[in-house]
């Protein structure tokens, strides 16, 4: 069977996804068995050197903004457009577009940095993308926080509507 056949919903029950906290399906696919202590790197534990995961957004779906410790990579596989908000101090907002249209300024690939807040949704309402994400050091949700509306609205006014739109109204 060819995955660029199969639908969303067909690749949730293949892939075996599960709900996400951020928004979205994901299933963890890759946990390096290496580990490091990284005390001193803001990290409480020790963390593995890498993980892997699908992450897909359907329909409506979005990814709320959120933030973990580590850099975390991103790498289109099939579906729809994916647009990614980063927001930092330092460069204010940036939009990652995550896609197979080279031509037109998407990627196949792309990093958030550590510590930046980010969001993700998809260009195509009622589509699907599915993605992957590698992080390093290695996820743990002890270094996930997923933004308060109006704190984020607070540290980044000029993008009050975007904050409105991609965060839930409570924490999950």
């Amino acid at each position: 069977m060819n995955i660029s056949s199969l639908t969303a919903l067909e690749l949730i029950k293949y892939l075996d996804l599960q709900k996400h906290p951020e928004g979205g399906y994901f299933k963890e696919t890759y946990r390096s068995l290496s580990s490091h202590q990284l005390g001193e790197d803001g990290f409480p534990n020790q963390r593995s050197y890498a993980t892997g995961i699908y992450f897909m957004l359907q329909k409506n779906d979005f990814s709320a903004f959120h933030r973990i410790k580590s850099d975390e990579m991103w790498h289109f596989y099939i579906g729809n457009p994916i647009t990614i908000y980063v927001l930092t101090a330092s460069e204010g907002l940036q939009e990652i577009h995550l896609g197979q249209d080279l031509a037109n300024g998407e990627s196949l690939q792309a990093v958030v940095p550590a510590n930046a807040w980010f969001a993700s949704e998809l260009k195509v309402k009622e589509s699907f993308a599915l993605v992957g994400c590698t992080v390093a050091p290695g996820f743990d949700f002890q270094d996930f926080e997923m933004a308060h509306r109006e704190d984020l609205k607070k540290e980044f006014p000029n993008h009050t509507a975007l904050i409105q739109r991609l965060t839930y109204d409570s924490l999950l």
